[in-house]
């Protein structure tokens, strides 16, 4: 690859993309979800390397960007810390950081298919889950206990959004994901899938989730609501299964992301 070029002047508008991240992903007047998909990190940016995003730009420390080995077509920056952090508006510990053209949701009738409409599935269907730090933990956890991919409610959090890749370790750009747009009717197409829905709640009167045996159960898609006040009443009375995990007396619940991955080896 070429050598990174050497930005100098914070202004510089080649890297634009990368201008006041602390204030969101996109420039001031642009729709939520319209901006570059922000990348953090080197392990992060190898992963968005080998995804199916188009990599735009990587901006980083001297020694950082070179080491990635880039493909010739990837403009490659390089500044001293100090104007880094001019640039992007905060410290970056991890040296490198990357933006990519953002791609559209899944087309919501491939995802529920998957290979082949009798195919073993496991999805993820999020509502109201607002905390871009909390998805992106859930996506990470997604993809290493085999999530085949996630379903959002119009109301949730953008996964492509910075920190919910960040905290994703890049992960979340492998992971397909698409809207629900009538929630909770359209839980409905799931079950014409032939997915077994189970809302994840701290309730006393719902089974034990080791109940649930996902032998009989190939196709599943689990339900988890936002950080505190959990799944709605309507969702849980559209999902076919409440479910709960056991815990000690005293504890009325985990944290959405810990309660996610616990969901999701239990109905591997």
């Amino acid at each position: 690859m070429p050598a990174p070029v050497l930005i100098t002047d914070p202004a510089d508008p080649r890297v634009a993309d990368f201008r006041d991240l602390k204030a969101g992903d996109r420039p001031a007047g642009r729709e939520r979800g319209t901006g570059p998909v922000i990348v953090e990190g080197v392990p992060a940016v190898q992963r968005l390397l080998g995804s199916p995003y188009r990599v735009r730009a990587v901006f980083g420390v001297p020694g950082r960007v070179a080491a990635l080995g880039l493909p010739d077509d990837v403009a490659a920056y390089e500044a001293d810390k100090w104007v880094l952090s001019e640039v992007i508006g905060f410290r970056l510990t991890r040296g490198v950081v990357a933006s990519a053209d953002r791609r559209p949701p899944a087309d919501l009738d491939a995802l529920l298919a998957g290979p082949g409409p009798a195919a073993p599935r496991r999805l993820a269907v999020l509502e109201a889950l607002n905390d871009a730090e909390n998805l992106g933990s859930i996506a990470r956890s997604a993809v290493a206990l085999g999530i085949d991919g996630l379903l959002l409610d119009p109301q949730c959090a953008d996964p492509l959004y910075r920190r919910s890749v960040r905290v994703s370790m890049g992960h979340v750009l492998s992971l397909p994901f698409a809207v629900l747009p009538d929630w909770p009717g359209g839980l409905d197409r799931l079950h014409e899938a032939g997915y077994l829905t189970v809302a994840l709640t701290p309730a006393a009167d719902a089974v034990d989730l080791a109940d649930v045996d996902p032998r009989a159960h190939p196709r599943t898609a689990v339900l988890l609501g936002a950080e505190g006040p959990g799944l709605t009443a309507e969702a849980q009375r559209a999902a076919r299964v409440r479910a709960r995990i056991p815990m000690r007396s005293g504890v009325d619940s985990l944290g959405v992301a810990a309660a996610a991955a616990v969901a999701f080896a239990a109905l591997r």
